[in-house]
């Protein structure tokens, strides 16, 4: 089990207004939790979707997530990413299907744990509007701001907000030959757009996150590149959030089924660890922990927990 001490505690209230820098300092906020500069956060994924490409539904029932949130916490998440509706194409999910399936279950977690940062997994304005209201911190925006609504929602509530690269595409659908002449020059052009457009609404320059994520409106190779290249979306000065777990990529690049890529999903996360990433997305909350902390240690971002060796 992770320590508790060992994982980045929130902060209560905004940081400092007279230090902000653009396009941010390295604080970031979410709604009321901050968490300092040089972070490594780890968001667990809380699917209430009976159809997820992992799980398939392993925290469907309330219960089963319930104990699931309980469980991540305990293992050092500091985000949880709550969502209703599988990312691909599937089961047609109205606007009030996935207000049920989510929004009364984020007030519940919120009131047994007042402290987590709690994520909505939506592109609809609405369910996000009321996610917020039900106690989330951070909308989790896969699409890109198909909903542009989504960014005034964010702005409203002062909450934190994702934008991610998906390179066009419509919520739920799935890339089919598309090109790029460069995807990470596409990505950071489309995602520190968004970002811009998000300060200039009105929300706050140390609650925007950036998003490449990897393979929506992405081949393999895309995804690949954007892997090997994450350094250049760190450069640009936003927190960038990656979300390789147990992906299709990954599969692809080593032949490898959904059950079997926990490994890749590790070495592709200290891969973008190494190269600056924030925020990682993730299903096994433990062992990602584990290689988060690794490698901020490797980095000399973070002190060894105990260190004896060769000194008594």
């Amino acid at each position: 089990m992770h320590r508790g001490e060992d994982h980045h505690t929130p902060t209560d209230g905004p940081p400092d207004q007279g230090s902000r820098a653009l396009p941010t300092d390295g604080v970031l906020r979410f709604r009321d939790k901050s968490f300092p500069a040089g972070s490594q956060l780890v968001m667990a994924i809380v699917n209430r979707t009976a159809d997820s490409f992992y799980d398939h539904g392993a925290t469907w029932d309330p219960g089963r997530a319930s104990a699931r949130v309980d469980e991540v916490i305990a293992q050092g998440a500091d985000i949880l990413d709550i969502g209703g509706v599988k990312a691909g194409p599937g089961e047609t999910i109205d606007e009030a299907e996935e207000i049920r399936r989510t929004v009364d279950f984020i007030a519940a977690v919120r009131d047994r744990h007042p402290r987590i940062v709690i994520s909505i997994d939506t592109w609809r304005s609405t369910v996000a509007a009321l996610a917020l209201e039900a106690g989330a911190d951070l909308i989790n925006d896969v699409w890109g701001a198909h909903d542009r609504g989504i960014i005034e929602v964010a702005a409203r509530y002062d909450a934190a907000l994702v934008c991610a690269h998906t390179g066009g595409l419509a919520p739920r659908t799935g890339p089919f030959r598309v090109e790029y002449d460069d995807v990470v020059a596409d990505a950071i052009t489309a995602i520190t757009g968004l970002a811009e457009t998000a300060r200039r609404t009105g929300v706050a320059t140390e609650s925007i996150i950036i998003d490449p994520a990897h393979d929506f409106g992405k081949n393999t190779w895309h995804s690949l590149e954007i892997t090997r290249r994450l350094a250049e979306l760190v450069d640009t000065g936003w927190p960038v959030l990656v979300s390789v777990s147990n992906k299709d990529f990954l599969g692809e690049t080593l032949d490898l089924p959904v059950s079997e890529r926990v490994p890749a999903t590790l070495a592709a996360t200290a891969v973008c660890a190494w190269q600056g990433a924030t925020i990682h997305r993730v299903h096994q909350v433990a062992e990602v922990r584990q290689v988060v902390d690794f490698v901020a240690a490797a980095r000399g971002d973070r002190d060894p927990a105990r260190t004896v060796r060769g000194l008594v």
